[in-house]
């Protein structure tokens, strides 16, 4: 499992990076297998931390995907509206999923090791 560690991680699988980019975590797009279809939020979106803002879809699920941090979307990866197998492909790469304007960051974030000590 690949756990990035510039990245902070969520007990629900969402990546954030310091840059406010968000995806989903390889552990995450391993379990969910083959996606087909992401379903991502309107740019200007004020969302806060632990909230829905999109749904990945799979061959197996549907999953729901929550916001890492507080603040504004500011920018949607539209390659997954034709390509969403990105998210499988690179989820730390051309398959992240959102990113946001941080006002505030969960408090429940985890670093790399934390994270794999609790999917491992």
């Amino acid at each position: 499992m690949q756990t990035p560690n510039e990245l902070k991680y969520a007990a629900s699988h969402e990546w954030l990076a310091p840059d406010g980019t968000v995806g989903i975590s390889d552990f995450a797009q391993d379990q969910l297998g083959d996606v087909v279809y992401v379903e991502l939020p309107e740019v200007g979106r004020v969302v806060t931390a632990g909230e829905t803002v999109a749904v990945v879809e799979s061959v197996k699920t549907a999953s729901d995907i929550y916001a890492p941090a507080s603040g504004t979307i500011v920018a949607v990866n539209d390659q997954l509206s034709g390509t969403p197998e990105l998210v499988n492909s690179g989820p730390y790469s051309d398959g992240w999923l959102f990113k946001l304007d941080v006002t505030e960051e969960s408090g429940d974030l985890m670093d790399a090791e934390e994270y794999v000590a609790a999917n491992g």
